[in-house]
This record gives structure tokens, C-alpha cells and sequence, in this order.
């Protein structure tokens, strides 16, 4: 099998385990950037170009999409899409994964728990927005902000008006979500493969840190999920479409709290962690996947 792995850099972690994996299983591997494929439109005929040449002979694709490039990268999946080419992540479900509010709005529809979320237009409904979450301490998050970045803690309702009122004088779009004080700025990094969850880890943020993003300092540990927390994951997965995906969970009173669905997870925290073949698992399901979708 031909597999295409749509990354920006080659070098990175995840890129380059994708590749090893696929190899050792005996497939060809090549690396694109997705923002230098050029997409043709044509009836019946969709095709990409490459540095000018045409790609051929693909049999599926690995989008390692970053939420940067979510518009055009999410572009070039369709197109391999309506190529009929299988990839691992679904265009729709990409988009839908990226868009932290309609998540969230999908979730709750769905039972899956989540820390409780209010979002309001105008400075005059702050209010309110803070009495719906459970008043502060409140976490603040720029809807675009990614590894940590844009998400602000807010101990007092004074400063969460004035950081509330900031972003929305630059027109910045944000949610309001309660503090999950127990959580103790630790969470759950589940990561679901077809359906289950090949490994999961537990991240707690560094001293004085209440985000405990891996990028932002904070150290990771093997963790056995509650039958709970697994059914949470693979349910939250489910519902957004996606075959590949990590969950971010908070452990609280009421039981696991997703905060977001990574349809683009990295590899080198769960891999180094548990010392599982996360890559090994996710060629795995392109393989049984391909095969049926060729069928």
C-alpha cells in the first residue's frame, strides 16, 4: 500500500513514527505538506498537484493537520476524498473537531459530560455568563488557542470581567467554563484508535501552573482508566467522527469532564509514556480501513 502522510514538517515526532511504522508493515510512505499541494477542480476529475506533478497511485492518507492550517489543510483531505482515496481522519470530522463551541454543543447533545460552558456577545451579559458557570475562579479560552495558549484562569469576578471585556473589545471569540478546583491541575489524555483506547496518561501541570499541557511544562504518567472514563472517551470520539483522535479529560466530582477532542494528537507523549506502539496501532486501522473502503 501507498500511504500519503499530509504533514507540514517531516521531522517531527509523530511524522516520523507514522513513516517507521508504515515501512516496517512493508507500505511506501510519502510526506506531503498540505499547503503546497494545489487542488484542481474538475467534473469527475479532482486532482492534486505536487511541485507540479500530479499525485498518483495513493491508496490512503494520514492528515496531521495543524488547527493553523485547518481551512486549506482540511481542503486538500476532501480532495483526496473525492479522489476515493481513504484517510484516516475525515475531512468533515476535522472540521467539526476544530470548532471548539459546535464540539462542545455536539458533546453535551450527546451525554458526554463536559465542564460547564457559557459564551455571550456583549460585556452586559458577563453577568450572567459567570453566575451560569458557578462564579469564579473561571478558565477563559480564546476559541483559536491551541497547547495552552489563550486559555487564562481568572481567580476574582473583577478580573474575569476585565479580561472578558478585553478580548471581546478585540473581537475575539471566547467560552467562560468553571474551574474544576479537584482536578488539581491535572488531566486525562485518552487516545482512542477505531474505536478504543490503545493508551492513556495523566499530565499535571508544573508548579503554580493550572494548565497541564506537555508543551507547557507539565510531566505525564501511565494511567488505567475507570470503566467510566474509557466509556467517556470512545463515546465523545463516536460523536465527532472521528477513527483516530485523543481525548482531554478532567477528572471532578460528577465523573470525567471532556474538555476537547484532538483530531490531530500527538504521539510523543503517549509513546514515550506508556511505550506503546500508538503509530504502529493507527497504521493498523488505515490497513483494515483502506481495504474496506476499496471494497
Amino acid at each position: 500500500m501507498k500511504i500519503a502522510i499530509l504533514s507540514r514538517n517531516a521531522n517531527l515526532y509523530s511524522t516520523k513514527r507514522l513513516v517507521e511504522a508504515a515501512q516496517k508493515r512493508g507500505h511506501d510512505v510519502i510526506v506531503l505538506d498540505p499547503l503546497k499541494c494545489v487542488l484542481l477542480i474538475e467534473r469527475n476529475e479532482p486532482r492534486i498537484f505536487y511541485f507540479g506533478k500530479t499525485i498518483e497511485g495513493v491508496d490512503a492518507i494520514i492528515p496531521r493537520i495543524g488547527s493553523s492550517v485547518t481551512f486549506y489543510g482540511a481542503a486538500v483531505v476532501r480532495h483526496f476524498e473525492q479522489m476515493q482515496i481513504f484517510s484516516s481522519v475525515e475531512s468533515q470530522a476535522l472540521v467539526r473537531s476544530r470548532d471548539k463551541l459546535r464540539s462542545l454543543q455536539l458533546l453535551a447533545r450527546a451525554g458526554v459530560g463536559i465542564p460547564k460552558t457559557a459564551i455571550a456577545s456583549t460585556p452586559k451579559n458577563i453577568d450572567l455568563v459567570l453566575e451560569q458557570v458557578g462564579g469564579t475562579p473561571v478558565v477563559i479560552k480564546l476559541l483559536e488557542g491551541t497547547q495552552g495558549l489563550g486559555v487564562i484562569l481568572a481567580e476574582t469576578a473583577k478580573s474575569a470581567k476585565s479580561v472578558i471585556e478585553s478580548f471581546m473589545v478585540l473581537k475575539a471569540n471566547i467560552l467562560v467554563q468553571e474551574f474544576i478546583k479537584e482536578a488539581e491541575a491535572a488531566d486525562i489524555r485518552a487516545f482512542v484508535v477505531d474505536g478504543k483506547v490503545v493508551g492513556a496518561i495523566k499530565r499535571q501541570g508544573g508548579k503554580g501552573e493550572f494548565r497541564s499541557n506537555l508543551h507547557r511544562g507539565g510531566k505525564a504518567q501511565v494511567i488505567k482508566l475507570s470503566a467510566e472514563e474509557e466509556e467517556t472517551a470512545i463515546k465523545a470520539v463516536r460523536r465527532m467522527g472521528l477513527g483516530i483522535a485523543g481525548v482531554d479529560m478532567l477528572q471532578s466530582a460528577r465523573g470525567p469532564l471532556v474538555m476537547e477532542v484532538n483530531a490531530s494528537p500527538g504521539l510523543e507523549g503517549i509513546e514515550t509514556t506508556t511505550g506503546i506502539d500508538v503509530a504502529g496501532k493507527i497504521i493498523e486501522y488505515v490497513e483494515k480501513n483502506e481495504f474496506n473502503f476499496g471494497v
